[in-house]
């Protein structure tokens, strides 16, 4: 689903490398917890891995497609939730969610049963004729999180989805993750949450200034000589 080969980026005319020569497999019907701390490379890699930055150096292989060569072939696949809700909010809920559906070339005959279906997941029904600039962070987040995955994409990447949802939501939203690669399908998200991604994830890459410097399951990342909880792994990784 993913392969990432040397991949690079820097900022300030190479004064500061946000992502050093990264190297990355994700397979089919992986949830992938990508990890780090603040500053560490997550988000420009995703960025990168979306097109919405262009490496310096390296290969982004996205669903078979090269994302630098075949830019909208594989942007076609990939469901997108950025690190913050950023949003049309002059647009209703149910506007925003028909111009994503529209734009995907969700066919009309299923698409309002997909905006219904989400819409009463998150409990969003009732504002979905309200402009979404009145919505709260959690309901954005939400909103966003449906128009990424409307048009029912192979790859989900994302960013922090979980940032401002109720616990309610959360739950649904790791359910629904799961389901998508018990399909086949693959999910990339980043997190803090670290309980999250040790009960969640089949593996788990630890990036830190840059460089990936660690990957594996968790049983696999607790060998040698780190043990205990993910948090402990982390945390002795990253103060290295």
């Amino acid at each position: 689903m993913i392969k990432i080969s040397n991949l690079s980026k820097s900022y300030s005319r190479g004064a500061v490398k946000a992502v050093d020569n990264l190297n990355l497999h994700v397979r089919p019907g992986e949830i992938f917890g990508f990890l780090g701390p603040n500053g560490a490379g997550k988000t420009t890699t995703i960025k990168m891995m979306v097109g919405l930055l262009n490496p310096d150096e390296g290969i982004i292989i996205i669903n078979g497609f090269d994302n630098q060569k075949d830019p909208i072939d594989a942007k076609r696949s990939i469901g997108y939730v950025p690190d913050s809700p950023v949003i049309y909010d002059r647009l209703t809920g149910l506007e925003y969610l028909d111009f994503m559906a529209n734009v995907y070339q969700v066919p009309p005959d299923i698409k309002m049963q997909r905006i219904n279906h989400f819409l009463d997941m998150f409990e969003l029904v009732d504002a979905a004729n309200d402009l979404i600039k009145s919505y709260s962070h959690g309901m954005k987040q939400k909103i966003l999180l449906t128009g990424a995955l409307i048009h029912n994409p192979a790859l989900w990447i994302m960013d922090e989805p979980m940032v401002g949802l109720d616990p309610r939501s959360s739950h649904l939203l790791k359910e629904l993750m799961r389901e998508h690669c018990n399909r086949g399908n693959t999910v990339f998200f980043s997190t803090h949450i670290l309980e999250v991604a040790e009960r969640l994830c089949d593996r788990i890459g630890i990036i830190h200034k840059g460089k990936l410097i660690a990957i594996g399951t968790l049983e696999e990342l607790r060998h040698g000589e780190h043990a205990g909880t993910l948090e402990n792994i982390f945390l002795e990784l990253t103060e290295q």
